[in-house]
């Protein structure tokens, strides 16, 4: 069966190359990436929900702000070249620079800013909670995001929050600034543009769109009268090539500059190579088990600790994950504001039945556990079957598909889940309510998060985390995280296993490709060929 894997492998690597013009040693003033592009749905930042599309909208849009990759936290200018807050709080004003352009050659403007803005309420597609959990709608946009002058836009908020978290949402893609004429100029039927936008781009950024090909192909191409950045790629072509195998042998060959798909055993191999480099990224995705406290062993936090006595966490990065996961065990990701690397627990089986017996379960007990098909799912729920029963506790595979597991799961009909979180955007925040706020515990909660999916009843933990989301001060609000971790590391209803990491390959002497943990900071700005 490898062998026959290998061989269709490398079929395809050859039919590839044959197909694809002869790009081996790409030239000098483009770089190709081999990376799946199946996620595809829009082009349009207020509907863009996939990694990859993200991605493609950080390099073709401007935003108000920028946040920094490589420190987390930080606000960088983007079209805006300052701005302030008002003593209410609420009211941030942004000065745009003069001189920016759309790629169609109009200046940008205030009024292009706050339309987009108040497009992307209005819109009201699954982006649109970045603005609508401020307290905009549909009704109170126009009011509260306007342009007051050429260069000048303010925003008002519902509530007070931490300006950081506001300047994080005004960072992100969905919030990027369009050309308002030429996106009216193709409106149909009120859409502001929407059905024109998904196969087309009305950007400001370093880079603009030639050509998406879906399933082969997606070519950007330097802007040059961008503000800032001045690319030193004339393109960036990014090919669809699904196969790890594949990707790995158009890499050597030199037909891509980058490959990012790639399996432990062809990552291992590139190490290998002298005209390769390997590099491995942080990626915000955390992968967890959640504890449903209805289950009466889970309600007691003696319980909860005892099983993160019971994950061998370095046994299984190395066996399962290898290159592709690292421990980690607090909700916010490394990479965020306010992450924290504290790694309490360790394999130990001992201290674990001595809490469990403390808890009134000497001999352990039973329990389910909902895990999705495949890899890694069944590998690390098995090691995990084996960890647990070292302390009396016996679980249950309950194995399918990931749609059926979350069913369940957000149906709280689960004892424990195994998956991921990913957050949507970079403040710490997302994270922070995911795992720690649950302001109401009932069935017909309309906050369903995953404090609530495992009925943990948290008033403190909800407003602290509230506290942490409205604090101005950036380092109060860095030490409430902080110290919101430890106390939840502890006896919250979550064993937080494994932080995912991206592991790029690339060709010797590509250089500058800049990865933060989510693809909203994959910038292609700065790359060169030595």
């Amino acid at each position: 069966m490898r062998i026959r894997r290998a061989l269709l492998a490398l079929c395809l690597a050859c039919g590839l190359a044959a197909t694809a013009p002869a790009t081996a040693d790409t030239p000098k003033n483009m770089v190709v990436m081999a990376a799946m592009l199946d996620e595809f749905i829009s082009l349009d930042p207020a509907e863009i929900y996939e990694l990859v599309p993200i991605e493609y909208a950080a390099n073709v849009y401007d935003r108000l702000v920028r946040t920094d990759p490589r420190r987390p936290g930080e606000i960088l200018p983007g079209l805006a070249e300052r701005w302030s807050v008002a003593d209410d709080g609420r009211t941030f004003t942004f000065t745009l620079r003069r001189g920016a352009r759309f790629h169609s050659g109009r200046e940008v403007t205030a009024a292009d800013a706050a339309w987009s803005l108040a497009r992307l309420v209005r819109l009201n597609k699954g982006p649109a909670f970045l603005l609508t959990q401020m307290g905009f709608s549909a009704d109170n946009v126009a009011e509260r995001i306007r342009a007051t002058d050429a260069t000048t836009l303010v925003l008002v908020t519902g509530e007070r929050y931490a300006p950081t978290f506001v300047l994080n949402c005004l960072g992100a893609w969905a919030a990027s600034v369009l050309d308002r004429e030429l996106l009216l100029a193709n409106e149909v039927n009120g859409d502001l543009g929407n059905a024109w936008l998904k196969t087309r781009e009305a950007g400001s950024g370093p880079f603009r769109l030639v050509a998406l090909r879906a399933g082969e192909a997606l070519t950007l191409e330097a802007f040059p009268g961008h503000w800032q950045d001045h690319p030193a790629m004339r393109r960036v072509v990014l090919r669809h090539v699904p196969e790890a195998a594949a990707q790995r042998l158009l890499l050597e060959k030199g037909d891509v500059d980058i490959a990012r798909n790639l399996g432990p055993d062809d990552l291992a191999a590139l190490r290998a190579n002298p005209d390769v480099r390997v590099r491995t990224v942080p990626a915000a995705d955390l992968l967890y088990l959640g504890l449903n406290t209805r289950h009466p062993a889970f309600a007691k936090p003696a319980v909860r600790e005892a099983l993160k006595w019971l994950v061998d966490y370095e046994g299984i990065s190395r066996h399962v994950f290898r290159e592709t996961h690292v421990p980690h065990q607090t909700f916010l990701p490394a990479g965020f504001f306010g992450a924290i690397d504290d790694l309490p627990y360790r394999f130990d089986p001992s201290r674990a039945k001595a809490l469990l017996a403390a808890a009134g379960y000497p001999d352990g007990f039973s329990a389910t556990i909902d895990v999705r098909k495949g890899y890694p799912g069944q590998d690390l729920a098995q090691i995990l079957q084996a960890n647990f029963a070292q302390a009396g506790v016996r679980l249950e595979l309950l194995v399918a598909d990931n749609k059926q597991t979350l069913t369940r799961y957000r149906a709280r009909q689960h004892d424990i889940y195994q998956g991921y979180w990913a957050p949507d955007y970079i403040d710490p925040h997302s994270n922070a309510q995911g795992f720690a706020w649950s302001p109401d515990n009932g069935d017909a909660s309309p906050n369903r998060l995953l404090a609530w999916r495992n009925a943990w009843d948290i008033p403190d933990y909800t407003r602290r985390t509230e506290a942490a989301l409205a604090e101005p001060d950036p380092a109060r609000r860095r030490a409430a995280y902080e110290a919101l971790q430890r106390d939840f590391v502890r006896d919250a209803p979550f064993v937080i296993l494994f932080q995912k990491v991206l592991t790029l390959a690339e060709r010797r002497g590509v250089e500058g490709f800049v990865t933060g943990p989510i693809n909203d900071q994959f910038f292609y700005s700065e790359i060169v060929k030595r």
